[in-house]
């Protein structure tokens, strides 16, 4: 996403080490990153370390009149788009309720227009207490965000809910909180990675999708603000997006029935999935021997259609915006014009699968967009994840155009 204006707000827990790897991905993402800290987060954290990732001083001091000479409190409030505290210690979330200013990072919270994310960070009982839990209900009511804690071993050496989330998943909130909402009221629907259609108790025919480009869509989705639900096939070592209803299904009709189930209540249906054309027409229960088949002989598999998910969901009944995908090896844009009149569907994602650097098990993709009139336009080899919003992008225009 573009380059946006990030607080840091480091307060003093022992999970303040995390503090420059979480600023050294903010600055990888691109954003503009200015520390503050609490008068005992440098006990556990260098502020040259923060100033030399960040490239701007770091400030510590309300009433020093150096730091409030390169930028007040309030400057640096209106500054922020975004204000993270990482880690939020049990004593700064007490007082973020009660509106203290006692000091430069309580200061810029209470008087910062911009949405403030919390990663708190405490002792499992400090966590459980009545008070904090009071706490974090009353900043949830008055719209302040939260990522984590999770559950693990603590530096205090007790186990369970205290631990700061993980330097990527703060930015992945970050990211969400700073996306503008607009799919807020919108159900969304995703199908990401291959089938597998059984041909006995340990062989399918599949193919090579991974269900990246589908959990990249399914995250952009949520950063925009819509329900989701992902309906995954066979995939390995992708984890769900925060905030995704996470289905899994092996076959192409387990699918079929897994989204059917959800279409009633979608508005947006995406079918990034890669779904078997064809299955075996008969799976044998066992393995199938090498050695009870005649020497010389080979393993002939009859193969039938599978059920076109797609027309049947742009056929159904429903007010409802529908997605599809073409994983095509030539002719990419024919293909796809031809697949979107057959199917029916109000926008086409086509990608050269006979491409090395995107599609199947890429972190890149360069698609076609095509309209069912016929329209084509091309995007240049961009990460998955950029290929999701400039999905999204058309879908909320496609959405407008609707409405009015």
């Amino acid at each position: 996403m573009e380059s946006r204006r990030i607080v840091l707000a480091v307060t003093g827990g022992i999970a303040a080490y995390k503090a420059p790897d979480l600023l050294r991905q903010l600055k990888k993402a691109g954003h503009e990153v200015r520390c503050v800290l609490t008068r005992s987060a440098s006990e556990f954290v260098s502020p040259l370390v923060l100033q030399t990732l960040s490239g701007q001083p770091v400030r510590q001091n309300l009433f020093d009149p150096a730091e409030e000479g390169e930028i007040d409190h309030i400057g640096l409030a209106d500054w922020a788009e975004l204000v993270i505290v990482a880690p939020a210690t049990a004593d700064l979330l007490a007082r973020m309720v009660h509106g203290r200013a006692d000091d430069l990072v309580t200061a810029v919270l209470l008087a910062t227009r911009a949405p403030v994310l919390v990663a708190p960070a405490m002792n499992v009982n400090m966590w459980s207490h009545p008070a904090t839990q009071a706490n974090v209900a009353a900043l949830a009511e008055r719209g302040v965000l939260r990522v984590g804690p999770e559950a693990g071993e603590l530096a205090c050496g007790w186990e369970g809910l205290g631990r700061m989330a993980e330097p990527a998943a703060i930015v992945a909130a970050a990211e969400t909180a700073l996306t503008p909402k607009g799919l807020v009221g919108e159900t969304v629907v995703v199908t990401a990675g291959g089938t597998a259609e059984p041909i006995d108790a340990v062989r399918s025919v599949t193919n090579r999708s991974t269900g990246k480009m589908g959990f990249a869509i399914a995250e952009e989705a949520v950063r925009r603000g819509a329900r989701v639900t992902l309906v995954v096939g066979p995939t390995v070592g992708i984890e769900t997006p925060p905030g995704v209803e996470r289905i899994d299904v092996g076959t192409a009709a387990q699918m079929r029935d897994a989204v059917l189930a959800e279409l009633p209540a979608a508005t947006i249906v995406i079918k990034a999935a890669a779904v078997a054309d064809f299955r075996p027409a008969h799976a044998e229960e066992r393995k199938i021997k090498k050695e009870a088949l005649e020497e010389g002989s080979g393993l002939h598999l009859e193969l039938v259609p599978t059920v076109d998910i797609l027309r049947e969901v742009c056929a159904s009944e429903g007010e409802r915006i529908v997605v599809g995908f073409a994983a095509e090896s030539h002719d990419v844009a024919g293909a796809a014009k031809r697949k979107i009149a057959r199917k029916g569907c109000d926008l086409l994602v086509a990608n050269d699968i006979s491409r090395t650097d995107a599609g199947f098990g890429t972190d890149d993709n360069a698609v076609l967009f095509v309209t069912p009139g016929g329209e084509v336009e091309e995007l240049p080899l961009l990460p998955k994840r950029e290929v999701a919003a400039q999905l999204f992008d058309r879908i909320e225009k496609l959405a407008r155009e609707r409405r009015t």
